[in-house]
């Protein structure tokens, strides 16, 4: 069973035909939103996050949202794949009360992240001079600011009511913010014309902004006033860049893109809009790793993780699940290693054709 779909634009498919495939191509690496869905992906992060990019010195830029957010300040700290394995065990371990509250949610994603930074992690990201971390933030304006949820609700109904329009409406509601490595020079180019707001990280704002990054709107409390950056709300940074439609800069190497779907959806408020798909330049450097759907078909109930198991499971159900999903998707980190060291990803590349 072939576990592991490769998929290149058309930049990416031509350099790697003429240069061959290596870490060396990689200037950015891109951290989806999606929740428990990333588990699918821990067996690519342990190898990717500690071995494929290992003894690199020239700046890799990390960009990530929500759940990728949390995997990517795994990758930014010293020991990668202990971070990775702490972020697997405690998050796949959660349990929550019948009926919980935003606040427990809150409470319990605290605790996860503490867990995965221990003491040392914020300096160790924020000092990493090689793997430079950007966490992206979605500061809210009008009613999504509010925690009440009636004010809020009515927010995101006006905010999805203006993506449906065009998605450059978004900024009538929400600000991308990027909490980035001190001194990193990245620049983001979005084909809407959205624009991007920049804060350095720092040991005061790092959780805060992480924290931020990941609280799902209603589900999860936002972050007020971060450290360092302009006064106000900042949710979930998956609400503007869900999956991405973005390009990187000033460097020119590929993008590399574990995802867990072979096509991305740019927005949180797109999952609906089946022809609200990403412009195909922001796709034409990126390199994505994704399960194929027979791997995907072999797995418990035929599908990868989602956050309705938590309510369509029992806990004992759901951890077992999850475990057994989290200890196959080693089998992906092993196909890209395989395929990696015996120099014939080239003959499993696919064109990327979504966008």
């Amino acid at each position: 069973m072939q576990v592991l779909d490769i998929y290149a634009g058309k930049n990416a498919l031509s350099r790697i035909k003429k240069e061959g495939f290596s870490s060396d191509l990689f200037d950015y690496m891109l951290g989806a939103s999606g929740g428990p869905k990333w588990f699918v992906l821990a067996g690519l992060d342990r190898y990717i996050f500690p071995e494929f990019f290992s003894g690199r010195t020239r700046p890799l830029n990390i960009i990530g949202s929500s759940a990728g957010a949390f995997r990517f300040a795994c990758f930014a700290q010293q020991d990668p794949l202990s971070a990775t394995n702490r972020l697997v065990e405690c998050y796949s371990r959660t349990v929550y009360s019948d009926k919980p509250t935003a606040k427990e949610i809150t409470e319990k994603g605290t605790a996860l992240l503490n867990y995965v930074l221990g003491p040392d992690g914020c300096e160790e990201i924020i000092n990493n001079q090689v793997i430079k971390a950007h966490f992206i933030v979605a500061k809210c304006k009008g009613l999504t600011q509010f925690e009440a949820k009636p004010l809020q609700m009515t927010g995101l109904i006006a905010s999805a009511s203006a993506n449906v329009v065009k998605r450059k409406w978004l900024e009538k509601f929400y600000q991308r913010y990027l909490f980035s490595s001190p001194n990193s020079d990245l620049k983001v180019n979005d084909p809407n014309n959205m624009s991007s707001h920049f804060v350095s990280l720092s040991p005061k704002n790092l959780s805060q902004a992480l924290m931020a990054s990941g609280s799902i709107p209603i589900v999860i409390e936002g972050v007020k006033n971060i450290d360092g950056a302009p006064v106000g709300m900042y949710r979930d940074g998956g609400i503007i860049d869900y999956h991405f439609d973005l390009t990187f800069g000033p460097q020119k190497g590929l993008v590399l893109y574990p995802h867990f779907y072979s096509k991305p959806i740019p927005g949180w408020f797109d999952k609906s809009l089946k022809k609200r798909l990403p412009h195909a330049s922001s796709y034409d450097d990126v390199v994505m790793l994704v399960p194929s759907d027979e791997f995907v078909a072999s797995l418990p109930y035929g599908k990868i993780p989602d956050r309705k198991d938590f309510q369509n499971m029992p806990a004992a159900q759901r951890i077992e699940y999850w475990q057994t999903v989290i200890s196959k998707s080693d089998s992906l980190g092993q196909a890209f290693k395989d395929m990696y060291d015996n120099q014939k990803i080239i003959e499993y590349i696919k064109p990327i054709e979504f966008a």
